[in-house]
């Protein structure tokens, strides 16, 4: 009897001690809280600091099973898996999947704020960079009638007066009424990236060149979102076919022409949508463009932005590149 009554005591002191331990809990956690958020978990856009030139890039972290995962884009790559993360000491520690060149160097980072402040070692250099969070857009129909303004010619077959050289010391030349970044019967060289002195908003681009035997280039929207240019004709869309946004978005069809033909580009850009077409046929239709791609000119996507000519990958042409205005969306 007397083994019984202790047996009961006991239940009832833990029963208590269960009970008042939950009404504690409860009394630190108001009513409708939820159990505090990761703070590292969602999508960041990645800034150097310090000395230039800017690297812009994108990382997005997010838990399954119980488990950290990630992907990474750094300045000059599309997103990929990370090979490592964790949390360590309210730091995340992460690692990159290893590149050509051998691993890829760990990233270090805090959250300051609403900031994501960290750095990263690459031999003999340590590259400091800022997170934020990615812009929220409005709604937006880049297929939908828009109201356009006066055409504005950024190359008129004879001067480049509208660019500017990213790297000046790679300057492109004027040819026979074409924009290319090697002369005639000369082994292309890696040239620089022509990058419009005028930004734009909400507009039209129509564009047309040609590209030399395996050469590639790039049309960047805004300065911040590449349309891959590439010869691939005859093969399966994917996200990083001739007019994919590059590494994210893969083109509805395949429509390219052979290297060494003219080609034609028309998109539409309103918010983070697009609608594009290439050669007539249509190979984007109000495609969201989820995040700045590699080489991006700079983190700021609710501004304006330049449009950005990719050549440094082979030898290329282009003969027109026109940008309309769009002066009403209809928003």
């Amino acid at each position: 009897m007397t083994t019984r009554v202790r047996v009961s005591s006991l239940a009832l002191l833990l029963a208590l001690a269960g009970f008042s331990l939950t009404r504690a809990l409860d009394a630190q956690q108001k009513p409708g809280e939820s159990v505090p958020r990761n703070p590292f978990i969602g999508r960041w856009t990645l800034t150097s600091t310090g000395e230039p030139p800017v690297y812009v890039g994108w990382l997005e972290v997010s838990e399954e099973g119980g488990q950290l995962a990630a992907r990474f884009s750094n300045r000059g790559g599309s997103p990929t898996p990370v090979s490592s993360i964790q949390i360590v000491n309210g730091e995340l520690v992460f690692q990159p999947a290893a590149g050509r060149r051998g691993p890829s160097p760990e990233h270090r980072a805090r959250i300051q704020g609403e900031k994501l402040i960290g750095s990263t070692t690459a031999t003999d250099r340590t590259v400091e960079f800022t997170g934020v969070r990615p812009a929220k857009w409005p709604s937006a129909d880049a297929s939908a009638p828009h109201k356009f303004g006066a055409p504005i010619e950024l190359f008129d077959g004879k001067s480049m007066d509208a660019w500017d050289l990213v790297r000046p010391e790679q300057p492109w030349s004027v040819i026979d009424g074409e924009m290319t970044n090697s002369p005639a019967d000369a082994k292309p060289a890696p040239g620089s990236n022509l990058r419009s002195k005028q930004k734009f908003q909400d507009y039209r681009i129509h564009a047309e060149y040609k590209l030399a035997d395996g050469s590639h280039s790039g049309i960047y929207f805004r300065g911040r979102y590449e349309m891959q240019v590439l010869g691939d004709v005859g093969r399966p869309a994917d996200k990083f076919s001739h007019m994919s946004v590059y590494g994210w978005v893969a083109p509805l069809v395949n429509a390219s022409k052979p290297d060494n033909e003219w080609q034609t580009m028309e998109g539409t850009i309103v918010a983070n949508k697009i609608s594009v077409t290439l050669n007539g046929q249509k190979v984007h239709d109000n495609s969201t463009l989820e995040a700045i791609t590699t080489n991006a000119v700079d983190p700021n996507e609710l501004e304006p932005g330049p449009i950005q000519l990719v050549g440094n990958d082979g030898k290329i042409w282009y003969r027109k590149v026109t940008v309309t205005p769009i002066v009403d969306t209809g928003r």
